[in-house]
């Protein structure tokens, strides 16, 4: 389509990005999109950086609408209201952030040079983003609005091209190169079938394994003696039920008098159980589309051991990092962390609006999961807004609007873009290449919250 890396890193990373997170998230299109940066020739560190800041408008809406759907679960509030109120906040974002990716690679001079392949890349994601969670529902918004700016782009790609071809530097300096792709003339059909078909193998793994009714299926639910085979649970001993929150970070007060009482315990303490979901784990769904290409392409069993072997060597400091910093997410949970940095934000008082976006970006920082901050601090957000008299839409949706911008910080998608682009040991490089930007994109989410809790309150939908 182009041999510009501006508009490959808006392909990749941003528009096909966004149809891998609607599919599967959980830091999943980190890892591809990434590794798929490095095939094209970009260097390991804007590989990975890219990747990172790109997987940040699309998060809420991600994993068919997970992060919405588990956030009306915890406050008791409709989901078709809070996705309505996302899709009047991320659309903003989501036009800003592929701009945003070029100007990191490229500087104000290279978006000048490719800014109307930004504004369709950009513009039709946003537009989707916002039409469809406002008119159908926040499940395909992601999945919709990928695809959409994946055609949108590609079909102007053949009408337009920048004038100047932009490269990373050290690829134009003598005697280095890096890699291109023949001229698509030169691409036989066949060739281009069995290309693609990897990546199709994988979009309907991904997309079956996001599937609500599957991944209930696959989890055992309601089917007696299946649940222990495929998502056996373990309760951690002496912890599950045995903390509780109390009020104000949950909407009653803890009666001290029925502590001991088992069936008051396990309606109000806290679950503590290691679920071995390992059947609906979308890294399963990648095992299985890497298998079936494997027999598609007729990759010899020798080889396919071999990477399987090489792969593991490599990922053995990754894996038990990610382990490590999800215990540490743990750790903040169940020792109250998580509630007294969110207590000391709704001191805030009129700027509350603004904070309550950062109290959800730091809850992904800590937990690496949109989904997991808004289990943490979406009934904190709304017992708050009522206090200082806000409307609860509002804010409870910042919770996971201003998270995503967390995401691209947070050490489990670190950890995931260092591994998948041969950087392991270079996490504090990636942290220190994408923190500010995070930091920045917050603030402006921020900043738009404020606006509609006090100048645009008719973008708040009634519930």
């Amino acid at each position: 389509m182009s041999n510009d890396r501006r508009i490959q890193a808006l392909l990749v990373a941003f528009s096909f990005g966004a149809f891998i997170e609607g599919a599967s998230g959980f830091g999943t299109p980190v890892a591809i999109c990434s590794a798929l940066l490095m095939g094209l020739g970009f260097t390991p560190l804007y590989a990975a950086g890219l990747s990172l800041i790109a997987n940040t408008a699309p998060v809420a809406f991600g994993a068919i609408g997970t992060p919405i759907l588990t956030l009306a679960a915890v406050t008791g509030m409709p989901a078709k209201t809070l996705g309505i109120m996302a899709g009047r906040q991320l659309p903003f974002v989501s036009l800003l952030v592929p701009a945003w990716l070029v100007v990191t690679m490229s500087g104000w001079r290279g978006l000048k040079g490719v800014w109307p392949a930004v504004l369709v890349c950009g513009g039709t994601f946003g537009i989707v983003q916002f039409a469809w969670s406002n008119l159908v529902g926040p499940e395909l918004v992601d999945i919709v609005g990928g695809l959409t700016s994946i055609a949108a782009l590609a079909l102007f790609s053949r009408v337009w091209q920048p004038g100047n071809v932009w490269d990373f530097p050290e690829a134009r300096q003598p005697g280095r190169s890096l890699a291109r792709e023949p001229a698509p003339s030169a691409i036989a059909r066949r060739d281009v079938r069995r290309a693609w078909m990897p990546w199709l193998f994988l979009s309907v793994a991904v997309i079956l394994w996001g599937a609500a009714p599957v991944k209930s299926f696959l989890n055992g639910a309601g089917r007696p003696g299946v649940n222990h085979a495929l998502a056996p649970a373990l309760n951690v001993p002496w912890l599950h039920r045995i903390v509780y929150r109390d009020y104000p970070v949950v909407t009653a007060p803890v009666d001290r008098a029925r502590k001991d009482d088992d069936a008051y315990r396990n309606a109000k303490a806290e679950a503590a159980q290691f679920i071995f979901n390992w059947a609906s784990a979308t890294g399963t769904a990648i095992l299985l589309a890497a298998l079936v290409t494997a027999l598609y392409l007729r990759v010899p069993s020798r080889q396919v051991v071999a990477v399987a072997r090489t792969t593991l060597r490599r990922m053995r400091a990754p894996l038990a990092t990610i382990m490590l910093m999800l215990s540490l997410g743990f750790v903040t949970r169940y020792g109250g962390t998580d509630a007294t940095l969110g207590l000391a934000f709704t001191r805030t008082g009129m700027l509350y609006p603004f904070f309550a976006t950062f109290l959800g970006w730091l809850g992904v920082a800590l937990t690496g999961s949109d989904t997991s901050s808004n289990v943490l601090f979406g009934s904190l957000q709304k017992i708050t807004a009522q206090q200082l008299g806000f409307n609860p839409i509002l804010i409870v949706t910042a919770n996971s609007t201003g998270g995503v911008m967390g995401k691209m910080i947070d050490a489990q998608s670190i950890v995931v873009s260092t591994a998948s682009t041969g950087q392991t040991g270079q996490e504090g490089r990636i942290l220190r290449f994408v923190f500010w930007h995070s930091v920045a994109l917050a603030a402006i989410m921020g900043a738009i919250v404020m606006l509609q809790a006090y100048v645009w309150p008719w973008m708040i939908p009634s519930p």
